[in-house]
């Protein structure tokens, strides 16, 4: 199937179908908010008009799940600041999901909160955004890319307890191993696994394989680009037959990126995120990419390569 034209008949965000996020049915493509201020290494912020406009453009366009962190701000930006500037009233069927654990500094630099300082993590989140409480808390693990051991529980009971005040309807854990996920699950129902994953970045196949047993979503960060200069996963490898894919259904290569991670299970529930209104559409319309067998079996190929 080809991407239609999006400028005479835009794609929208229930095209790739939906999922259960606790006791929420959602898109599958959603919206990851971190760039929409722009990235701090930018020579400068995003317009804000122009991220407000995503944002409206993106709900009207279907999309009902949409991921942020109170730690998504540039020094003239907020993440959760456009968001509710943009979006409230929210719609009923809107679901906002954040993070807490990592706590930045005006300079950049992150540490991690220990369990009692999740409460007020969840509540500057809740100032933030003009809500009395979160649909979705997910526990971000460490703070830096590459997952940290040591135990979850803690941290885990300790966002069960503000479940029980009413901060928070569900929980779920980020940048995490599937021993992890077990033992989450052993302190509180977990909705969902957010983990860096996509074509190129395969060493959590299992823990997505897992989550589908489970019934738990599964939602990939960072599967169509890095979060850095010199991390972008448009990398040389496989790039010929990314490529070929995306000639045959007249997308682009990041396209072809969300797409198979879409395929991945009906469970993975994607968050591209952008500030430009014509790359937003680009990624709605990724929804709509029906990969064959074979070229789903030439990308597994590059992937597993990686992995």
């Amino acid at each position: 199937m080809a991407i239609a034209d999006m400028d005479t008949n835009p794609t929208t965000a229930d095209t790739a179908g939906t999922w259960r996020l606790g006791d929420r049915t959602v898109n599958r493509l959603g919206f990851g908010a971190m760039r929409l201020t722009g990235m701090p290494w930018d020579p400068k912020p995003r317009d804000r008009d122009t991220a407000i406009a995503v944002l409206r453009r993106a709900v009207e366009l279907g999309v009902n799940h949409i991921d942020t962190a109170a730690f998504y701000f540039v020094p003239t930006r907020s993440a959760n600041e456009l968001i509710s500037t943009a979006l409230q009233p929210y719609p009923d069927e809107l679901v906002i999901t954040t993070k807490v654990g990592p706590a930045r500094d005006r300079e950049g630099g992150f540490e991690h909160a220990r369990p009692e300082q999740l409460r007020s993590q969840v509540e500057e989140n809740l100032r933030q955004l003009g809500r009395d409480h979160m649909d979705v808390v997910n526990l971000r693990w460490g703070t830096g890319h590459g997952k940290e051991d040591g135990s979850v529980a803690d941290h885990v009971s300790a966002l069960a307890e503000l479940r029980e005040a009413g901060l928070l309807r569900h929980i779920g854990i980020s940048n995490v191993t599937s021993e992890q996920l077990d033992e989450a699950r052993e302190v509180a129902p977990i909705v969902c696994v957010q983990n860096r994953y996509g074509l190129t970045e395969r060493a959590d196949d299992d823990i997505v394989d897992r989550c589908g047993e489970l019934g738990i979503a599964f939602v990939p960060f960072f599967s169509v680009a890095g979060a850095g200069p010199g991390e972008d996963t448009d990398a040389e490898h496989g790039r010929a037959e990314i490529e070929t894919v995306a000639q045959a259904h007249g997308a682009s290569p990041a396209q072809v990126r969300l797409a198979w991670s879409l395929h991945r299970g009906d469970h993975v529930l994607a968050i591209p995120g952008t500030g430009d209104p014509a790359h937003l559409e680009q990624n709605i319309a990724a929804g709509a990419l029906r990969l064959t067998d074979d070229e789903q079996a030439l990308l597994d190929t590059i992937g597993k390569a990686t992995s």
